[in-house]
């Protein structure tokens, strides 16, 4: 698996295009809309864990694969779930620190 170069080509992908320029939309548009990307990245993170029981798996069969694959494909379902758990561990601190604010 090679790995690539970080260039200002792949940093375009970050940047919304026109058709993703940010619009105003409803309350109940924008909660539909961040319940949908934060579903995605949750199975994301589940898919990535999935691929690392299945190489591991199949590393414990015998069947032919490369034990740097396993690591390398462990290693990405283990960075990718501690990082939804940060995002998580900040999300309830964002929202513990709202709730202590007086009104």
């Amino acid at each position: 698996m090679p790995i690539q170069s970080i260039n200002t080509t792949a940093l375009e992908s970050f940047r919304p295009s026109n058709d993703q320029v940010i619009k105003k939309s409803s309350p109940y548009e924008a909660q539909q809309s961040f319940a949908a990307m934060l579903n995605d990245s949750l199975q994301t993170v589940n898919d990535a864990q999935v691929q690392s029981d299945k190489a591991t798996e199949k590393m414990i069969k015998g069947e032919k694969i490369d034990l740097h694959d396993v690591m390398i494909t462990s290693q990405k379902a283990s960075v990718s779930l501690a990082l939804t758990m940060e995002l998580r561990n900040k999300a309830v601190e964002a929202y513990q620190e709202v709730m202590r604010m007086s009104v």
